[in-house]
């Protein structure tokens, strides 16, 4: 049930630009925690935003609470997004140019399971099919279910995702590197694996 005191809105072209600096420490905060266990930066994630925004048919999805942005949602198309997540389609003989690619979705702790998550799909598979893509995708890290890591409260969202008509496609994984909290510095190489969805047009 959607929390009435959550407004979730899609935001393109400037409107971006003033929300950078929120969404990027959301970004920070968020995916420090587990799975994704990333040590961001600041001057990184802006570079990492303007780049996104400055991206054809880019969507910026946001939730906010009494006005403090809480929530954030990205999606591009496949073809605009990093070569890392071009190359698994490309080698599977897919057609990049077909999908539409969804990037992250962050949200805080507090706001969660008031449907929020349902709302950032919704306005993504929304823009996409405005778009005329009859094909979205995202990716999740992937981490062992013993991982010493893991948080007792850690839920997966794989029944959430299923539930969306999304289905894991085990021969599209990415690798990607990026600084974990607990990799003293250092970039760490990880495996994500991509979920499909055909949308009904």
């Amino acid at each position: 049930m959607m929390d009435a005191g959550i407004e979730v809105d899609a935001v393109e072209g400037r409107e971006v630009e003033a929300l950078l600096g929120e969404v990027a420490r959301l970004r920070i905060e968020v995916f420090r925690e587990f799975p994704y266990l990333y040590a961001g930066h600041a001057a990184a994630e802006e570079h990492y935003l303007r780049s996104f925004a400055a991206a054809a048919g880019a969507v910026l999805v946001v939730a906010r609470k009494q006005g403090e942005v809480v929530g954030v949602s990205t999606g591009l198309p496949l073809s605009e997004a990093d070569p890392a997540f071009q190359a698994p389609f490309a080698k599977a003989g897919e057609e990049v140019g077909k999908w539409f690619y969804f990037g992250e979705s962050v949200l805080r702790q507090d706001c969660r399971g008031c449907g929020v998550g349902h709302r950032f799909f919704d306005f993504r598979e929304a823009h996409a099919r405005a778009m005329g893509f009859g094909r979205t995708t995202f990716c999740a890290v992937e981490r062992a279910a013993d991982d010493p890591r893991r948080p007792e409260t850690y839920r997966p969202l794989d029944d959430f995702w299923g539930k969306r008509g999304y289905r894991k496609r085990p021969e599209l994984v990415a690798e990607l590197g990026w600084e974990q909290v607990d990799s003293s510095g250092s970039e760490v190489t990880n495996r994500l694996s991509f979920w499909c969805r055909e949308l009904q047009m």
